[in-house]
């Protein structure tokens, strides 16, 4: 299995390794060697040097076919993209913007077919989520196909089934890029009671314990709830205390299917500023799969989906011209002359307006507009 992977990325080139977050940017010259040159030939002296002052592997006399993944360059520009891998999950969070989590993907032959398609679109940064990713039945197959391709794969997981003795050998073997960890309280109490499901937090923190003494790359994703608001600040001490990196997150947002019922788990005193949206490349250099293969621009602006398993990496070509209609839609924000200072794109307002949500928790303008 590679080593490393060589890949377009953009208009230039880069040199990465599964499990870690440096890369090297390469010479398009230095890039065209590698993908010319033999599988058999030896590993050259210029990428040892590399691969040593970089990520302190030493190559010398090995073969390249056995330690370098040369991606060829993919004629639709796309560097990253989540899929989906199933809507079920083993935990009921009551803030869950999936809403109803129902177990229906691909089969094995479309989820092969759809992770080439994914990788012919240039991806070479995938992000597997859910629902629970780790507990759908082609999870390993799945992250095993996404790193033999070649991409950089993260995993977005509650961590209930970290510790298992197989996802542990297989990531510990094919390292992922990154594993996040959603964090729902400090305590047994409040983690249990947001997830809806007891006995939660202890299987949370034997994942997490496994996973960091197999030194697995993890950082973790604060959940900021009226359910746990409280124990915030014991939150962000659990995150120093193991030493991980970690995000919080505030904002509740509607279920998929337009629901409001997420909203009441929100902790509006601990909502985070956020910054004016000035647009994203969501849908032109970043796309979303659902379980069904089904592509849109992100995992909010779900309308116009693509039907990848039947028009295949082509059908990405419409994906930018919906990007571009989903974000000049104004809806119920007609004739706002606050616009060009929103904090949230066009899509995610839109859901927050069909869930008839209070115009506070998505608009910063509330007062004014009033």
């Amino acid at each position: 299995m590679h080593e490393l992977i060589a890949a377009p990325y953009f208009d230039h080139h880069l040199l990465v390794r599964p499990g870690s977050p440096k890369a090297a940017r390469l010479p398009a010259q230095r890039y065209e060697d590698l993908r010319a040159a033999p599988r058999t030939s030896a590993v050259p002296g210029w990428l040892a040097d590399v691969a040593r002052l970089a990520w302190e592997i030493d190559l010398g006399g090995r073969r390249l076919g056995e330690t370098v993944l040369v991606r060829t360059r993919s004629a639709y520009g796309y560097g990253r993209a989540s899929y989906e891998l199933n809507l079920g999950c083993n935990y009921d969070c009551e803030h869950c913007y999936l809403g109803l989590k129902q177990f229906a993907g691909l089969d094995w032959p479309q989820r092969e077919r759809l992770l080439h398609v994914i990788r012919d679109a240039g991806v070479l940064w995938l992000q597997l989520t859910g629902g629970e990713p780790m507990i759908d039945k082609l999870f390993a197959g799945t992250y095993r196909l996404a790193y033999e391709l070649g991409m950089m794969v993260e995993i977005l997981t509650n961590g209930s089934r970290l510790a298992a003795p197989k996802n542990l050998a297989l990531l510990t073997r094919l390292r992922p890029n990154r594993i996040t960890l959603s964090l729902y309280g400090a305590t047994a109490e409040s983690y249990d009671g947001l997830t809806r499901r007891r006995g939660a937090y202890r299987m949370f923190v034997r994942g997490l314990d496994a996973a960091h003494e197999a030194g697995l790359p993890l950082d973790l994703a604060l959940i900021i709830t009226r359910n746990n608001a409280h124990e915030a600040d014991l939150m962000r001490a659990f995150a120093d205390r193991y030493g991980l990196p970690y995000r919080e997150y505030t904002h509740m947002s509607p279920t998929i299917y337009g629901g409001a019922e997420t909203l009441a788990s929100q902790a509006p005193d601990y909502l985070a500023d956020r910054e004016p949206f000035n647009g994203c490349n969501a849908g032109h250099t970043f796309f979303h799969v659902n379980p069904h293969g089904m592509a849109s621009i992100c995992k909010v602006g779900r309308e116009d989906a693509i039907p990848l398993i039947t028009t295949g990496v082509e059908g990405l070509s419409r994906l930018g011209g919906i990007a571009d209609s989903l974000m000049l839609r104004t809806g119920g924000c007609t004739g706002c002359q606050l616009s060009g200072t929103c904090r949230v794109c066009r899509p995610l307002a839109k859901v927050y307006q069909e869930a008839k949500a209070p115009l506070d928790r998505y608009c910063q303008h509330a007062t004014t507009r009033s």
